[in-house]
């Protein structure tokens, strides 16, 4: 795992979300293709030729139901985070074309309700949905993602500061 602004043909790209609500807490979900054990934040892969901060706003559509219209952009996307699958993943994940992820990481603000979030889209990737502190993503998220999310939890802790001043 590593923060680059180099890329790695061996990597899928990708974009993430840290969606802060009015308490500035994150928002995560759990994972409908492992029920009890992973949540995540909003994240998914680049289409061909797209631009990372515009992956970005549209993942968390796709995924939660949050418009970017309901969101104020925070920061972030400056440097490539990546993270290597498990050997035991990488053969099943993308008919093993890709050993890990370099994402861009991108932090907003949510400026909806609860309501505006809808997890049950065309394509649902979670079964259920939550706030919770940043720091306590990492115990959330897959033992291998773990050292990503640190590095994504030391980025964005002083935004969640502001954001905590301000409230």
């Amino acid at each position: 795992m590593s923060d680059t602004d180099q890329l790695d043909p061996r990597y899928r790209r990708g974009a993430g979300i840290v969606l802060f609500n009015s308490q500035a807490k994150v928002w995560v979900g759990q994972r409908i293709d492992n029920p009890g054990s992973a949540w995540q934040m909003p994240q998914g892969g680049l289409d061909p030729n797209e631009d990372p901060k515009a992956a970005a706003f549209r993942e968390l559509e796709e995924e939660t139901g949050v418009s970017p219209a309901l969101t104020t952009f925070l920061g972030g996307g400056e440097r490539w985070l990546s993270y290597d699958f498990p050997e035991e993943l990488r053969k099943q994940l993308w008919r093993g074309s890709y050993v890990g992820q370099q994402q861009k990481w991108y932090a907003l603000q949510f400026l909806g309700q609860d309501t505006d979030v809808n997890i049950a889209t065309e394509h649902a990737e979670f079964s259920a949905w939550q706030w919770v502190d940043l720091e306590e993503t990492l115990s959330l998220i897959v033992p291998f993602k773990r050292d990503l999310y640190q590095q994504i939890v030391d980025r964005f802790l002083p935004v969640r500061d502001k954001l905590r001043e301000q409230s």
